[in-house]
């Protein structure tokens, strides 16, 4: 007992006693732990690493996903088989000798967590909690409920929301965090710690002053909702009834709504997705506070030398990238054709593509799903191989997977293989399975051309294309998410389809033929025939959009609009 005792002591010392909880369903803070899906989770591990670096007392809480979302194989044909992840828990983090129980369905589950620490880029360890109900005592079927990110069906996911929310808030209560002030929701998905907090307090207000919520989906669809009768009998009696007018919608329980109701502080994740949410949820007050990324994640190693050289303390202090505006043009183009030829080099080597170091080459890597319009590049084969014969060569990398209940997303993989086939030895073309943080690292640094094409207004906010102009890579983009704020045309990037920011919806047919004109006449001819000034709008990607686009600047903008307040 004295030994657990010194070990939750010295844990609650880790991060000088925080004061935020950060919850999260993924947390991709490391690439040898596959707990993350995608953007989410890759957001809050960048929120973790900026908070480590600018020494915010935070404190991270999110689910083991032992076999994480799931290792993605692609046939010939483009079919998407997904298999488990494995990796190996105890080389990356520490078992506790603490565990908590959390009621589903009536019965105890024990949950205990494992610790992992990151440390900034001046020392201070900010803890990360991967809650594992795989403990002895518990049932067979219980104790694979932390063992997919995602998985299983409405229960299974509930009872994954049970584990987060009200496990998590419990877990740190036991292992001593006495002095937490703000539970910051980063999605609904942890929505139900705030039923822990009211029972422990009986008072909604104050569960109000403690909680902090962001969310991401512009989409009604998209926010987790769950049948009534099904949500009573798996959380019990924590559940209030007097809530359940304002936190229910059709007689589903309605995380967002649950999250909203005792939440002091709402916000999007870019400004346009501020608008959205506040038309989404009337009579809530939603701010808007805009994504970043951690720099020093994601900027390459030919650019981190430069910068090094040029920008000393750019790690803790992304705004002085700025500076990049006056880089030498030719010490840029050698770091980012040092990071083209380690892409070009992988590529060849997995996918046989027999590509180019000097030819144009297009990026698209995220989640495939319908609404981000992954096939609109190749959706005119005919005009694409045009396009190349007149302009210059063109290569295009794909990568990205498809949530395996979406059917629309996999249809879009087996659509891009269908195009590879058709355009082969006309354009070059190749498609990366099992997207992964080590590939986008390579992707995003690699390309010259970072694409972005979603359906607007359904992009919550996108940073992919941050990465990229991290390094130097800018993006061509609908005027949707992020990009609204980051877009200076041609200097920058460029932009798709209609600027004009009161209409709803994107029109594909006029989207594709702007993206096709604009790839012919302005984009390539800048790239071969204007490279003095391609390489200017590289530098302008690093001195305006990577020194403000980054998880330090937002998690400033948190720490004084929604922290400490």
């Amino acid at each position: 007992m004295a030994e657990s005792g010194t070990i939750h002591n010295s844990i609650v010392s880790l991060g000088g006693k925080p004061k935020i909880a950060y919850f999260s369903m993924e947390i991709g803070i490391d690439e040898n732990i596959p707990s993350y899906s995608g953007g989410l989770g890759i957001l809050s591990g960048d929120t973790i690493k900026s908070c480590a670096d600018l020494n915010v007392p935070v404190v991270g809480i999110t689910l083991l996903s032992e076999n994480g979302y799931f290792y993605q194989k692609l046939d010939e044909f483009g079919n998407q088989i997904e298999l488990p992840t494995k990796f190996s828990i105890s080389n990356f983090l520490q078992e506790l000798p603490s565990n908590t129980t959390v009621e589903i369905e009536g019965r105890d589950v024990k949950v205990r967590p494992w610790l992992y620490k990151y440390c900034g880029v001046c020392g201070y360890i900010v803890p990360v909690f991967f809650l594992d109900t795989n403990v002895a005592g518990n049932t067979d079927k219980d104790r694979q409920l932390t063992k997919y990110l995602y998985g299983g069906d409405e229960k299974y996911r509930l009872a994954q929301e049970i584990i987060l929310g009200i496990g998590g808030v419990r877990i740190l209560r036991d292992l001593g965090y006495t002095t937490i002030d703000k539970y910051h929701m980063n999605e609904g998905h942890a929505a139900l710690g705030t039923l822990e907090l009211y029972d422990q307090s009986n008072d909604v207000e104050k569960v109000r002053q403690q909680c902090v919520f962001t969310t991401h989906t512009p989409v009604a669809a998209g926010h987790d909702q769950f049948d009534l009768n099904m949500a009573k009998s798996m959380i019990g009696k924590i559940l209030p009834e007097f809530i359940l007018d304002d936190i229910c919608f059709e007689n589903r329980l309605n995380m967002t709504r649950l999250a909203l109701f005792f939440s002091h502080y709402i916000n999007g994740v870019a400004k346009k997705h501020g608008e959205v949410s506040r038309m989404m949820f009337p009579g809530y007050s939603i701010d808007s506070i805009t994504n970043g990324v951690h720099s020093a994640t994601w900027v390459c190693e030919p650019f981190q030398r430069l910068f090094d050289k040029h920008i000393p303390g750019w790690r803790s202090d992304p705004y002085s990238l700025r500076a990049a505006s006056g880089m030498d043009k030719t010490e840029i183009w050698n770091a980012h054709m040092e990071a083209k030829r380690e892409l070009i080099n992988f590529i060849n080597k997995q996918c046989n593509a027999s590509m180019n170091y000097n030819d144009f080459t297009i990026g698209f890597a995220r989640r495939q799903t319908a609404y981000k319009r992954p096939d609109l590049l190749i959706s005119d084969p005919n005009r694409l191989m045009n396009i190349a014969d007149k302009v210059g060569p063109i290569q295009i990398i794909y990568s990205g997977k498809a949530h395996p209940n979406d059917g629309g997303g996999k249809e879009s993989i087996r659509n891009i293989f269908d195009a590879m086939k058709k355009i082969k030895g006309n354009i070059k073309m190749a498609y990366i399975q099992n997207y992964e943080m080590s590939i986008a690292k390579m992707m995003v640094s690699g390309v010259d051309l970072w694409l972005n094409t979603p359906r607007r207004p359904m992009e919550a906010s996108g940073t992919s294309g941050m990465k990229a102009a991290h390094n130097g890579v800018p993006q061509f983009s609908t005027l949707d998410g992020w990009w609204i704020e980051g877009w200076i045309e041609n200097i920058t990037g460029w932009s798709i389809g209609s600027r004009k920011s009161n209409e709803r919806e994107s029109d594909d047919d006029a989207d594709r033929r702007d993206l096709y004109n604009k790839l012919e006449s302005w984009i390539m001819p800048k790239f071969y025939k204007d490279r003095d000034n391609w390489i200017r709008t590289m530098r302008s990607c690093i001195a305006i959009n990577a020194s403000f686009f980054n998880t330090n600047r937002m998690i400033q903008q948190y720490v004084l609009n929604a922290y400490f307040i």
